[in-house]
């Protein structure tokens, strides 16, 4: 799947209140264990090292899927004394984890496809193992579609992770069957285990972009070109609707999984009344977050004029 950054959604128009990450993470486990069956009694009636290769990706689904339970449980917390922005960050150790799995499994495959084939041997019962991949991969792809419209409303970096590697799994498993069916028609063995690498090269691939992505998290990237211009919109309307006299710069923004954050100064006249200043400034917050969802936002109210020592300091350095 694309790695677009999701986009927002009104939660009550896009998906039933019953589909929130946890409990799709649970139905994700338990399809996941259904796969496992499937692609596993696959393999054995075959004999295919590509059908092998993809009950091994299964089992990272459940792992996975199990991890991304934990971390989605643990990012719900709320801020305490040890975590004042939250735990919202959990959700990248998951796609993390979930990355490495992938590459694990990607190697594991590798090995047993070189195996075979060297000593290529025959499939069997060409006709149940298809039956059974086709199967498990309309119980994947069914569930990613939904999980992927719940990552959207609710802005789960752990949902979208598990949801583009069912995808994934989907597209592997068309690769596999196309390559059985091939064998089992030309005769020729070594197509099977050609496509399993294939295969693996392709797990490979999903499992380094998602360890990437879940770096980039870790390290507070700012926020998508099309929220920070919605902030930047907010901030021009209403130092206009002052008549110019409030100005707003300094700004900076960060993700920490589904929670974002902006920090920028609010520069008013030294005349103002504080309870102008902060009236303005509880205007301008709520309009943030209307604009931005998941946002906090902080704004620092300053004279005209004056920076903070931060920016002093900053500007001498340079």
């Amino acid at each position: 799947m694309p790695n677009a950054p999701l986009q927002s959604t009104s939660p009550s128009a896009s998906v039933p209140a019953w589909m929130t990450p946890s409990t799709l993470l649970r139905v994700s486990v338990a399809v996941a264990v259904l796969t496992i069956a499937l692609k596993t009694l696959a393999w054995w009636v075959t004999g295919s090292v590509g059908m092998l290769s993809d009950a091994l990706e299964s089992f990272v689904n459940l792992a996975g899927a199990v991890f991304a339970l934990a971390m989605v449980t643990i990012a719900r917390r709320p801020a305490d004394e040890d975590h004042p922005y939250g735990h919202h960050k959990a959700e990248f150790f998951s796609s993390g984890f979930e990355g490495i799995l992938i590459i694990g499994a990607a190697i594991a495959i590798v090995w047993a496809s070189v195996s075979r084939l060297l000593q290529p041997q025959p499939v069997e019962q060409v006709g149940w193992g298809s039956v059974l991949l086709v199967a498990s991969s309309v119980c994947n792809g069914v569930l990613a579609w939904y999980m992927l419209r719940a990552a959207r409303v609710h802005h789960s970096k752990a949902l979208e992770g598990d949801a583009r590697h069912l995808f994934t799994d989907v597209w592997t498993s068309a690769g596999v069957l196309v390559g059985l069916i091939a064998a089992g028609l030309t005769g020729w063995h070594w197509i099977d285990p050609v496509v399993a690498i294939l295969v693996a090269l392709n797990i490979l691939r999903e499992g380094g972009a998602m360890l990437w992505e879940s770096s980039q998290g870790l390290m507070d990237e700012a926020l998508p070109q099309d929220q920070l211009h919605s902030v930047q919109q907010v901030l021009e309307r209403y130092s206009e609707q002052s008549g110019g006299e409030a100005r707003f710069d300094s700004l900076i923004s960060r993700r920490a999984g589904s929670r974002n954050f902006v920090d920028v100064h609010m520069h008013v006249p030294s005349d103002w009344k504080l309870g102008r200043a902060a009236q303005l400034r509880t205007d301008v917050e709520a309009a943030l977050m209307q604009a931005v969802p998941n946002l906090r936002a902080t704004i620092e109210i300053l004279p005209l004029g004056q920076a903070t020592v931060f920016e002093t300091v900053a500007s001498q350095g340079e």
